[in-house]
């Protein structure tokens, strides 16, 4: 007789998630992947965790605003149970207004009133011209639900806090019990080539990190560019989103272009030397939400999959609802996520 209950194909973080929700459910589990945990789009090294903006309220906002706030004691239990640390800490994040905008101006007052009734006093939107000790011009809109970790590090606790409480993973197994698909950017792929049609692919980025010790400041948002500092002395900036690649997993001229543009719009960052390159593929699904729920035609099949730039943020409650979904039969997955909407 088989002594796994739940086997989770992908050690990304939606697999890990999945396992880990599912081991605090009682079920026996093992992670499958081939290359171990966190080796591909949840290896990378930005690890910002911030909010859709409070405005045109929908239930992909909702789950993603009960997921950050799940996340603080999500983290500390893997760091209490796997003696690693993961990196989080919820700092907040600083986003420059363009100098002299009115209307983008007007469109974060607007937001900080839509947080105000939307976030329910669990955390602040603002304008303000208190910018954390970055050195930038005029107002800036602060938030107090963004948070970052490493995803890497994260990855790796997460890993080891399975392993600490009983989950089993390996590099290869068959399948028993249900099965959760949680197989990247190539796992889309894969799905819409037995489905027959397009489900999603995959996304490339690129990020840096340079040594910088600003561990104690928010994480700041410019023109396009996330500046997440961490607690390791390094500052995290990314990323690319490529839809045409020929190497998964190499850098190029795209990231430099990044680096030179970060050195010039942050001072802090002028002369802080790289330390760290990252290329990977990040699963987007058709839609751009996460893809969850039941494997159309194969009985006892799931799929957790396209966390697309925000699957770290999203992770604590996608973990929770696919548990239940897998474990219970509780299909609590919110509209605009579900496998049948990917496919629609």
């Amino acid at each position: 007789m088989s002594m796994t209950d739940v086997t989770v194909r992908g050690a990304g973080i939606f697999g890990l998630s999945v396992a880990w929700a599912c081991l605090a459910r009682g079920a026996r589990v093992r992670v499958i992947d081939p290359a171990g945990p966190g080796a591909g789009a949840s290896g990378g090294l930005v690890g910002a965790l911030a909010p859709h903006v409070p405005e045109q309220w929908n239930p992909k906002k909702q789950f993603q605003l009960e997921s950050l706030l799940m996340a603080e004691g999500f983290w500390a239990g893997v760091a209490e149970v796997s003696g690693e640390d993961p990196g989080y800490a919820r700092l907040g994040r600083v986003q420059p207004l363009p100098a002299g905008d009115g209307p983008a101006l007007a469109r974060a007052r607007a937001r900080e009133e839509g947080a105000a009734a939307l976030w329910r006093g669990a955390a602040v939107w603002e304008v303000t011209e208190e910018a954390g000790g970055w050195q930038v011009a005029g107002p800036v809109v602060r938030d107090t639900l963004s948070a970052r970790l490493h995803p890497r590090r994260a990855t790796l606790a997460l890993a080891a806090a399975i392993r600490a409480r009983g989950g089993e993973i390996a590099t290869e197994g068959a399948d028993h019990g249900a099965v959760v698909w949680a197989t990247g950017w190539q796992g889309l792929g894969a799905l819409g080539r037995a489905l027959g049609r397009e489900t999603g692919g995959g996304v490339k980025g690129q990020a840096a990190a340079l040594a910088a010790d600003l561990a104690a400041r928010p994480q700041l948002y410019v023109e396009g560019l996330h500046v997440v500092p961490h607690g390791d002395g390094t500052v995290a900036v990314g990323s690319t989103s490529e839809r045409a690649f020929e190497s998964p997993d190499r850098t190029d001229g795209a990231l430099e272009d990044i680096v030179a543009r970060v050195r010039r719009l942050v001072p802090d960052l002028a002369r802080a030397p790289v330390v760290a390159r990252w290329a990977g593929v990040r699963p987007r699904a058709r839609t751009r939400a996460p893809m969850l729920g039941r494997w159309p035609g194969r009985e006892g099949h799931f799929i957790a999959n396209g966390g697309f730039k925000i699957g770290f943020g999203m992770a604590p409650k996608v973990g929770e609802v696919m548990a239940r979904l897998v474990l219970e039969g509780e299909n609590g997955v919110p509209d605009g996520f579900r496998v049948e909407d990917s496919l629609a």
